[in-house]
């Protein structure tokens, strides 16, 4: 299927490495011109490069924090030169590390973290990019969430509360955007293969077994099955889906809606 979006200008933030990247590559195999935002600038010159490569289409590394405003403006800037963005892929950071039940939460320090790495973040690279997208007339914004805003999960927190304030958040947008052409929705995945991940980040065989076996496919999601899911979510053919959450989870949430 032609998504439709050749030529297209696409922002993808974390894209320097793990989902963004992989992201950022389904994009520009569908034509998009991609920009990349993260905070390794060595990272995203080896993405461009990669998606150059492979794929014959341009790429713009931008490195910069999405917790930092001045880091935003910049980037809008540069998405400003080249016409301005048409999507937007919204891909944050995790919560502070070691998890833990909600009650034994009790240092501010760490809810301030998430809050800031989890929604603030989305609420700054939204305000720097819709602007351009009200004056096209047309825009695409995704934003990755987690199953856990629907089905809050053991140890989850602090992932839990910010990720659903994202999609309450992304659910006033899209109410607000859709008469300037501008859809908004979110991806929720949960059990998605990180293989790719090393060192604390990496599953241990029983942790992988454990996650199969809690979805009715008996498998984990890859890379490629949720990256075709936000492609879609920003084609042409996707232009009458908004203010949506679409779980990418296996079937393992129990809700029916």
């Amino acid at each position: 299927m032609d998504l439709g979006i050749k030529g297209k200008v696409a922002l993808v933030t974390a894209s320097s490495s793990g989902m963004g990247r992989n992201i950022a590559l389904a994009l520009a195999a569908e034509g998009a011109h991609v920009v990349l935002f993260a905070r390794s600038a060595d990272k995203l010159q080896a993405v461009c490069r990669e998606i150059e490569e492979r794929h014959g289409v341009p790429a713009t590394a931008v490195a910069g924090s999405l917790t930092e405003a001045a880091d935003i403006t910049r980037l809008a800037s540069v998405l400003a030169g080249l016409s301005g963005p048409d999507i937007a892929v919204v891909v944050t950071g995790r919560p502070p590390n070691p998890l833990r039940d909600a009650l034994e939460e009790n240092e501010l320090p760490r809810w301030d973290e998430a809050y800031q790495v989890q929604l603030r973040s989305v609420v700054q690279l939204v305000n720097g990019v819709v602007p351009a997208m009200v004056a096209k007339g047309w825009g695409r914004i995704v934003a990755v969430t987690s199953a856990s805003a629907k089905q809050p999960m053991a140890k989850h927190a602090l992932s839990t509360v910010f990720r659903a304030g994202v999609t309450a958040y992304m659910k006033t947008l899209a109410n607000e955007l859709g008469a300037h052409g501008v859809t908004v929705n979110c991806v929720a995945p949960a059990l998605i293969d990180t293989s790719h991940r090393t060192g604390a980040a990496a599953y241990t065989p029983e942790q992988t077994a454990r996650r199969q076996a809690m979805t009715p496919l008996g498998r984990m999601g890859t890379q490629d099955e949720l990256c075709g899911v936000v492609a879609f979510l920003t084609s042409m053919q996707a232009g009458f889906v908004t203010g949506s959450t679409i779980a990418v989870e296996g079937g393992m949430v129990g809700a029916l809606f």
